[in-house]
């Protein structure tokens, strides 16, 4: 296991994350665009948003490799099979305490389940499991995040 393994994998199972959520979206399966939901708490130019966003979702996805690896370290074993564990977890918690509860306190252009009819936000806020961006959000972000798991494990243990 080494640090540079766990970030070639953070960014190739980036990759594979961000491609498929942004392919289910293409698809109409969901209207989630985490980059874009990122991008917005920066600013509220879209262009500019998509930009920022997919720069901060490629950062977090070297952070999370990172702790990723920190976990497999402390525990002297990594495999494929334990990353997509990870990846699990790491999904459950995105699509509920992160996106639903975390991001809409410090995001200054989502709305809340608070928010009243006359103070309008950009986004609507995610709701749980991430379901007000439709049915079939939840199982594609969790998919997602289970092959993220999967490649950041996988780089892990091939590296030695």
């Amino acid at each position: 296991m080494s640090v540079w393994a766990a970030l070639a994998g953070g960014l190739v199972g980036t990759l594979v994350l961000t491609t498929g959520l942004r392919a289910a979206n293409a698809f109409s399966l969901t209207r989630i665009d985490l980059p874009f939901l990122l991008g917005t708490a920066f600013t509220s130019n879209r262009t500019r948003a998509k930009a920022l966003g997919y720069g901060a979702h490629f950062i977090n996805g070297l952070i999370f490799a990172l702790l990723y690896y920190a976990v497999f370290v402390a525990i002297g074993y990594s495999s494929w099979w334990l990353g997509c564990v990870f990846g699990l977890i790491h999904g459950l918690f995105a699509t509920t305490a992160l996106v639903n509860i975390l991001l809409p306190l410090v995001h200054p252009r989502m709305g809340q389940p608070e928010t009243s009819a006359p103070h309008v936000a950009l986004l609507e806020p995610p709701g749980f499991l991430m379901l007000n961006y439709g049915p079939g959000t939840p199982a594609i972000t969790l998919t997602a995040h289970l092959a993220y798991g999967t490649i950041v494990g996988g780089f892990l243990t091939w590296s030695g």
